[in-house]
């Protein structure tokens, strides 16, 4: 099978290669999917994507007119791709679902720390020779209530890590899990009374029609003052204004995010040179209170080796005419 990997990243590549084994003829290219370079992908039966490309109806109809039939997602999150008009045109669509929920949940701990405990400001202090304390307190995570959004994968993760940390444990899920309320004392609670009630919330559920914007001023308004709020699922979950809004008001205490509403055609690429141009994002990463990471939370060495075989076993599935598991349909992922 000819397959051509758009948003083909260096880290990457190596992985991808030794997975397929040679078995596909595979092309790598640095640009990003979009309605001017899906004519790259003539000749080719099928392409690989990752969570920026743009495959939306007018992208799909370009590439099933130049005769391609699969596409593969080396992403859990699929809310670039027009999944319906996919199916409806004849293309179709696999993920990775389970490449590892444990390197995503934990950057997520690892950005409640930092931005919590402040290590990104201290380590800028002492590297100017600075040992004072004062701006640099936080508070202990034992005995704090954290409220997690969404326990699929990588939200029943984070439920076990913080009842390790000695943590009260509340979640919103559209769908109950037995075993971590029975194993770690989880309770389940409408939205926006976890956000009353929790010290910190964290955000693991997907992008889609329910969940956009889902984090808007009444619910931010909802939190209980000076809360922290982590985002390691999607940048479109929050409405960013309102965000920023509520940092600078004292409403939320802090953001670490991994994730940013409009990081498609900023993320992934070197704009030291060049800067930003989006004002917004700009006016993010200025706040004192606010850690952003460059959307990395799934690179790690086992996670990209898991993505490459489940990239390479979705291709080998469709080109044997098997059943490919990680097919997408018109079911919702849980994260």
């Amino acid at each position: 099978m000819k397959v051509l990997v758009y948003s083909a990243k260096d880290f990457e590549i190596k992985n991808l290669e030794k997975s397929n084994g040679g078995k596909h003829k595979m092309k790598f290219v640095p640009e990003a999917l979009n309605a001017t370079t899906a004519v790259m992908a003539a000749g080719y039966d099928a392409i690989s994507i990752f969570s920026n490309d743009d495959a939306s109806l007018v992208v799909l109809e370009i590439l099933q007119e130049l005769g391609v039939k699969y596409i593969t997602l080396r992403a859990t999150g699929y809310n670039n791709v027009s999944v319906k008009s996919a199916k409806r045109i004849g293309l179709k669509v696999g993920y990775a679902p389970e490449y590892s929920p444990h390197a995503i949940a934990e950057h997520a701990v690892g950005l409640l720390l930092a931005l919590n405990r402040k290590l990104i400001k201290a380590h800028a202090q002492v590297q100017e020779h600075n040992f004072l304390l004062d701006e640099l307190v936080g508070f202990d995570l034992n005995g704090k209530t954290v409220g997690i959004v969404g326990t699929g994968r990588i939200g029943s993760i984070l439920v076990r890590i913080f009842h390790a940390f000695g943590c009260k444990v509340v979640a919103n899920d559209v769908k109950r899990n037995p075993y971590l309320e029975n194993h770690y004392d989880l309770e389940y609670l409408p939205l926006e009374e976890l956000c009353r009630k929790s010290d910190v919330v964290s955000i693991n559920t997907p992008l889609n029609y329910e969940t956009h914007h889902l984090f808007h001023e009444p619910l931010l308004m909802a939190m209980k003052q000076g809360a922290l709020l982590i985002n390691t699922a999607r940048g479109g979950i929050v409405k960013t204004e309102d965000i920023i809004s509520a940092l600078k008001s004292g409403q939320l205490g802090g953001y670490a995010t991994d994730v940013y509403e409009y990081e498609r055609g900023v993320f992934f690429m070197d704009n030291s040179r060049t800067g930003l141009k989006d004002e917004l994002l700009k006016e993010l990463i200025e706040l004192p209170n606010v850690l952003l990471t460059p959307h990395q939370a799934f690179a790690t060495k086992e996670a990209l080796e898991r993505i490459a075989e489940t990239t390479i076993y979705n291709l080998d599935c469709w080109e044997e005419d098997k059943t490919c598991k990680n097919e997408l349909g018109f079911e919702t992922v849980t994260l």
